[in-house]
């Protein structure tokens, strides 16, 4: 059964689909003279350009149904616990986000990733064209769920915030049955064209030590946010840390937060009593779908690099400026499944940093191959948090109470 399991996950289909990419790209870079290999060049083009066409429309859609309804959700329940969780979730994942902004600014400029563009091949025109425009732009499909959902928790709207959750529903079958089951033939026909023109064999080695040095940044971030935590609540944070090791085990191998939270309840619990008990049963449920700074660190760190080498060069500061204040709200919205951060913010990753099909089928691919480091990062963060919450009820004189009094 556990060999099934990973031969059914998504990273193992992806990386399946990216060594055949590249080995049928390889082949056609070889035999590129004869008609059954133009044939099959022009079938991956365009097989390629419909399937980045699909995700391009499901965006927008993914946006709404992610980003309203948790706002329905936090609104309707909003307390003073509740909102200190919120705003300490969206402070660690945008200070992820800009802690790997300047380290992309200070290192990656003395690598090598400029794009090779000398010697590549021309890839063919399409076979034909299938336009799917989206029903309307990124953008306007975040502020339509920002308003709608914060309107909708204002005036209490049962029946939009049910609505909401309905469709919620609906976009989370769209992702499972449509989404999720064509990213391996986005990344495969995307591998296959970059290995054809011949630039994989130069970018992808790069990506290996860019995987090692964003592991690295998580260990950093980790270490900054238990400090904090430590000196806030008074509290050792190694009573915390040193629990926490089948938690980030289970999370490298489940590659979920929500499937890992058995395990971080049991071990956040096994920190009392310097996480108070009744913190831990709120805090730790909401963070495992709030608080993603592993992997909003990652997603931040890869679009630099994949900028630089698709495209010439790394995003503007103002930009990435923008995109880190985003990104901090699309983790909050994001479901705390395998992917979810970059599958929530693709509507960014496209709309503010503009990368074509190419930019965001790399961007799927190296962040699947290290998503569970990434999640592992964010379900140890989750402790942190929880230890801030507990400061702050000793601070404020809040007495230990059951969970639903915590959010009246």
């Amino acid at each position: 059964m556990k060999k099934n399991s990973i031969l059914n996950s998504l990273p193992f289909r992806l990386l399946l689909a990216l060594v055949i990419g590249i080995a049928v790209g390889l082949f056609l870079n070889k035999n590129d003279t004869g008609a059954v290999s133009v044939a099959l060049l022009n079938i991956i083009v365009t097989v390629k350009y419909i399937v980045g066409q699909f995700i391009g429309f499901c965006i927008p859609l993914i946006i709404i149904g992610f980003i309203a309804p948790s706002i329905t959700r936090l609104g309707s329940n909003a307390s003073r616990i509740l909102i200190v969780a919120l705003i300490i979730a969206y402070v660690s994942s945008i200070g992820a986000a800009f802690f790997a902004t300047a380290s992309g600014f200070l290192i990656l400029p003395h690598m090598s990733l400029a794009p090779e563009v000398e010697g590549l091949k021309e890839l063919p025109q399409l076979v034909f064209q299938l336009s799917i425009p989206a029903i309307m732009p990124v953008m306007s499909a975040l502020f339509f769920s920002v308003m709608v959902g914060l309107a909708a928790a204002w005036n209490r709207s049962e029946l939009i915030t049910g609505v909401l959750e309905e469709f919620q529903k609906v976009v989370l079958s769209i992702v499972t049955r449509f989404v999720i089951p064509v990213l391996p033939v986005l990344i495969g026909t995307t591998f296959a064209t970059l290995a054809y023109e011949g630039s994989i064999t130069k970018q992808l080695p790069v990506f290996l030590v860019i995987i090692i040095m964003v592991m690295i940044g998580h260990y950093i971030w980790l270490a900054l946010l238990y400090l904090i935590a430590g000196a806030y609540a008074g509290a050792n944070p190694l009573d915390i840390l040193k629990h926490y090791g089948p938690a980030y085990m289970t999370a490298v191998g489940t590659m979920s937060s929500a499937a890992t939270l058995s395990v971080a309840l049991e071990c956040a619990k096994k920190s009392e009593p310097t996480l108070r008990d009744d913190m831990v049963n709120f805090g730790i449920p909401l963070f495992a779908n709030i608080h993603l700074c592993g992997s909003v660190m990652t997603e931040t760190f890869f679009v630099m690099v994949v900028s630089k080498m698709l495209y010439g060069e790394f995003p503007s500061p103002a930009k990435m400026i923008l995109f880190c204040l985003l990104l901090g709200v699309f983790a909050i919205g994001a479901p705390g499944v395998p992917g979810g951060t970059v599958m929530a913010s693709l509507g960014l990753i496209t709309g503010v940093l503009m990368f074509d099909e190419t930019g965001t089928a790399l961007m799927l691919t190296i962040f699947a191959l290290q998503d569970s480091f990434g999640t592992a990062c964010n379900v140890t963060g989750d402790g942190a948090l929880t230890l801030i919450l507990t400061g702050y009820a000793k601070k404020n004189k809040i007495e230990p109470q059951k969970l639903g009094n915590i959010l009246e």
